[in-house]
């Protein structure tokens, strides 16, 4: 039995353009789409938008959300399957249809969690995906630390994981990327671990050591091995030219979090995706101090948003970005957050509101300059 749904009267967001009219969805794809009218026929009576936007539904690259809710406090863990249930109704319901979960590959000791406890929540997503558990699609994104001396072990857990997507090679050591100021590394490190001075130098002495030893070898195994598998690979926190000259030596595909305007010019100018947060876009700034989101869209290098660690920073973004920088249309922001990161790890049959595409949408009201999602379908089935 044919299952149909008509939208009516609804400001349909397209690639390029904004439309009001009518979309038809069937059988879990977009079935017609016609501008200008009311209804648009079909065996069902339509559904009145009311005047609401319908956007596509958003694509989320990296978020390290669900760690949260499966350790909520220090040595507090919570049943695993509760935890996905918990990340997904959150990403659900703010507007996300798609989502790479972030899970750590390499461990430090200053850690709170450890792999077997990664390994746990990805067999919980992979089994909730099972048993029709969740309302958005869950892949996996392996945020690979590759400066840690168990990173080849931990990423070895996921051979022959097909949920695997997407692969980030990471090194958050001090001196490195996002931590080349170690003013910066010590107010994040020395305050969370609550050092001494001493301490703290001992600390960092043995994270650039790890650096020194490990990063290079454990970047080229990854890397092989996930052109091997046909996994994409992000770099992360990029920095200089030559940071992005190894990135694209190594294949990547993705510049997540590039932390200076010229490392995003060369990744953008070598064909990568550029991928920035939207909570730097909603605040104007990196919580890092790190180069504005807001100044890569003015200047054409950002391609790719990600919620990072605020699920509806997503949604919101794609909504306020045109009314900060200009020239940014509506369609564009939208296709940030579904068309480009979909297409960033070869989902193509999501992301855009065309016909044959996936029906994954989102009803969207704007109040008060914050965006309400009303309703959320995937593959023309309501989950929010």
């Amino acid at each position: 039995m044919t299952a149909e749904t008509v939208l009516t009267n609804a400001r349909i967001v397209l690639a390029d353009e904004i439309v009001e009219g009518s979309l038809v969805l069937r059988d879990g794809f977009i079935a017609g789409i016609d501008a200008g009218t009311g209804h648009t026929g079909g065996n069902m009576a339509g559904e009145d938008m009311g005047g609401d936007y319908i956007i596509p539904g958003l694509v989320e690259l990296h978020t390290d959300h669900l760690e949260g809710h499966y350790a909520p406090r220090p040595k507090v863990r919570w049943n695993p399957i509760a935890a996905v249930l918990a990340h997904d109704a959150q990403v659900a319901t703010a507007g996300i249809t798609t989502v790479l979960d972030a899970l750590r590959v390499g461990m430090d000791e200053d850690a709170d969690l450890t792999s077997d406890d990664i390994r746990k929540l990805t067999d919980a997503i992979e089994d909730s995906v099972q048993q029709d558990r969740l309302r958005a699609d869950h892949f996996i994104h392996l945020r690979c630390e590759v400066s840690a001396p168990d990173c080849l072990k931990a990423f070895a857990n996921f051979d022959g994981d097909e949920r695997v997507k997407l692969a980030s090679l990471m090194d958050h050591a001090p001196g490195q990327r996002q931590f080349v100021n170690l003013e910066t590394y010590a107010y994040y490190y020395q305050r969370k671990l609550k050092l001494t001075d001493r301490d703290f130098k001992l600390f960092c002495e043995k994270r650039m050591g790890e650096s020194a030893e490990n990063s290079r070898p454990n970047r080229a195994v990854i890397a092989a091995a996930c052109h091997e598998r046909g996994i994409v690979l992000a770099s992360h926190d990029d920095a200089t030219v030559g940071h992005v000259d190894e990135a694209i030596e190594q294949g990547v595909r993705v510049a997540e979090f590039p932390t200076t305007e010229e490392a995003a010019r060369a990744s953008k100018q070598a064909g990568l995706g550029v991928l920035m947060g939207a909570p730097n876009v909603m605040r104007g700034a990196s919580h890092s101090g790190n180069v504005s989101a807001r100044t890569l869209a003015r200047d054409g290098l950002l391609d790719i948003l990600s919620s990072d660690y605020i699920p509806f920073s997503l949604i919101q973004s794609a909504f306020f970005l045109g009314d900060v920088v200009e020239g940014i249309s509506l369609p564009q922001a939208v296709a940030m957050v579904s068309k480009n990161p979909a297409e960033a790890v070869g989902l193509t049959d999501r992301g855009i509101i065309e016909q044959g595409r996936r029906a994954d949408l989102v009803r969207v009201r704007v109040d008060d300059h914050v965006p309400v999602v009303r309703t959320v379908w995937r593959q023309g089935r309501r989950v929010a």
